[in-house]
């Protein structure tokens, strides 16, 4: 399914079912009032004709109903209710209208009046510059806005379906308005003319237009004579990003303005690859330097079983003391600790976030490789299940020296075994016995995970890379034996960031981040003093000044002014701290 249309499932069936529910609510309420009236009109004909000896047309006795339950007055017919019966009839009249219409009538309508007062996204945002217009809303896009988030960074997300806007507008704190981002027209109510970037995230089709659009700041499309907002400022051409699903369309987006295309598939293929290289060669691959020409770098670290850190505590492990290195925080079966408890335990699903010099996380690679997993060992085969974009883009980017057995449902070019990799007698056929590491690409996120228990089952030795299309499925993988998961819209939001803030944002393939930041209030005080990780999660591994990087810091140093601090932390931990340096 593509993201746009879980989106639309996850917020735009449930908005339509609630208002088709009230909807239904009203109905009924107006169908049971007509009919309790008619029953009513025709009660009173009757009676008037059996007991007061009286004739009267059927719209005549509706009339008297309608004014009993309106309480709109009435008294033409006063003189001719002159038995009990008629007079109890009238009163009970009078009491059913009061209750149907000044008691029952609010509960029912006042709150779709309220729905649709409340739940109704603008059309237009106002006082936005410098800001990322997202066009359409998917799981990719909630990536990046939890990115843009921690940097404080504007944004609005335009929205074509009603419904989908009216529940972000509601539920969330995203910034929405509704509209048709293929139209000059909505972008310009976006204030595109005054933005930093255009994210087109709706359909390949669609994204095209986008592109098209955002390009088109002379004045509206044609036949439109909507008035448009005004703008401040000299107008810009802001920075267009679209996504692709099918490869062979991205040429068109360039040719319609597109500065940058994704292919999420391809951005997680690449993105495995690199894992599984960086895995199984000695030499350091995969870090992050900070500043050019500073010798301080961070890497992130899986380790591996059999090595030397498998199965020791963090405090038996020594690592400060043998390789030079720091370690930031570390990653136990899904879940970031920063910094890791000196009793927690090392094992095969560990991934290490370090920092130090180029030589001394070499040192600590070399503690985390297992010797049976060494390039030029049996143990360096890949076994590769699931051979679709995801799939290819792995093999094409796989270091050449990797030896790889394919596994596909289906026999095609590539594909070395043709089966269920969540069939034992499969994986036995693809020598999963001999290989260190298996890599799920498979499109299915629940057969990733079934997968995983098999092969952890089986081969409890190997090494296990998974794909998730769904970002709520890598805690699944994780749970279910993986040793490590890249999930799509994870991987294609943090790209993004990355493309957009330029270098303003530096972060890894997953969850972990590490963001450059101006020290704000802590300027003045020593580290120690800030309690910045007790306080916020975050670590502080450099401080950036007057263009030089120290990352030979502690307790006692302290922040000057025009400091930059380099912290490392999850989305939630940079939140906090941003909010601690703006406050404190």
């Amino acid at each position: 399914m593509d993201p746009r249309d879980l989106a639309t499932f996850a917020y735009g069936d449930r908005g339509s079912s609630n208002a088709a529910r009230q909807r239904r609510r009203i109905a009924l309420y107006l169908v049971g009032l007509v009919g309790i009236a008619v029953l009513y009109a025709l009660a009173y004909q009757a009676a008037l004709f059996y007991f007061e000896g009286v004739r009267i047309s059927f719209a005549k006795a509706a009339l008297t109903v309608v004014e009993s339950f309106t309480t709109t007055g009435y008294g033409e017919d006063s003189e001719l209710w002159t038995t009990t019966p008629v007079q109890m009839l009238l009163v009970s009249m009078q009491l059913t209208g009061v209750t149907l219409i000044f008691l029952a009538l609010p509960v029912f309508l006042a709150p779709w009046v309220e729905e649709r007062l409340s739940q109704t996204a603008p059309t237009a945002v106002e006082n936005l510059s410098d800001h990322v217009v997202l066009a359409g809303y998917s799981s990719r896009g909630e990536a990046l806005i939890d990115e843009l988030d921690t940097r404080d960074h504007p944004y609005v997300v335009v929205e074509p379906d009603r419904d989908a806007a009216n529940e972000l507008h509601t539920e969330t704190d995203i910034t929405v308005i509704h509209g048709d981002p293929k139209l000059t027209k909505t972008l310009q109510a976006a204030n595109v003319d005054r933005a930093h970037a255009v994210v087109a995230d709706i359909g390949d089709e669609a994204n095209a237009s986008i592109a098209l659009a955002a390009g088109h700041l002379d004045g509206p499309d044609p036949g439109i004579e909507d008035a448009q907002p005004e703008t401040d400022g000299e107008t810009q051409r802001p920075q267009v990003v679209t996504f692709v699903e099918d490869d062979d369309n991205a040429a068109y987006h360039r040719y319609a303005g597109a500065d940058d295309v994704f292919s999420p598939r391809h951005l997680i293929g690449e993105s495995i690859a690199r894992k599984v290289s960086a895995g199984v060669r000695p030499e350091l691959d995969g870090s992050v330097q900070l500043g050019e020409g500073e010798d301080f770098d961070i890497v992130e670290l899986p380790v591996q079983s059999g090595s030397e850190l498998a199965g020791v505590t963090v405090a038996e492990s020594g690592i400060r003391e043998r390789t030079g290195a720091n370690i930031i925080g570390a990653w136990f079966r899904g879940e970031f600790v920063s910094p890791p408890p000196p009793d927690a335990r090392i094992d095969g699903q560990t991934i290490l976030v370090a920092s130090g010099r180029e030589e001394s996380l070499e040192r600590l690679k070399g503690l985390t490789l297992s010797q049976a997993r060494g390039l030029g060992t049996r143990g360096s085969r890949v076994v590769l299940a699931g051979f679709d974009e995801v799939g290819t883009t792995v093999l094409e980017d796989l270091d050449a020296h990797v030896p790889t057995t394919v596994i596909d449902l289906r026999d095609k070019d590539g594909v070395d075994v043709v089966g269920d990799v969540t069939e034992p007698e499969t994986l036995r056929e693809a020598d999963t016995e001999n290989a260190g590491t298996v890599i799920l690409t498979v499109s299915s996120d629940v057969t990733a995970v079934f997968a995983t228990l098999v092969i952890r089952e089986l081969y409890p030795d190997v090494e296990i890379i998974a794909r998730a299309d769904a970002t709520e499925s890598v805690r699944k993988l994780y749970q279910a034996g993986a040793d490590y998961v890249l999930a799509v819209a994870t991987v294609a939001g943090r790209m993004l960031a990355s493309t957009i803030l330029e270098e303003d944002i530096i972060s890894f393939d997953q969850q972990v981040e590490l963001v450059r930041i101006d020290c704000g209030d802590l300027a003045g005080k020593s580290l120690g003093e800030a309690d910045v990780r007790a306080r916020t999660g975050v670590t502080v591994i450099a401080v950036e000044r007057d263009s030089t990087f120290l990352s030979d810091i502690g307790p006692a140093f302290v922040v000057e002014p025009g400091d930059s601090l380099i912290v490392a932390g999850t989305d939630e931990d940079v939140n906090r701290f941003n909010a601690l340096v703006e406050t404190d």
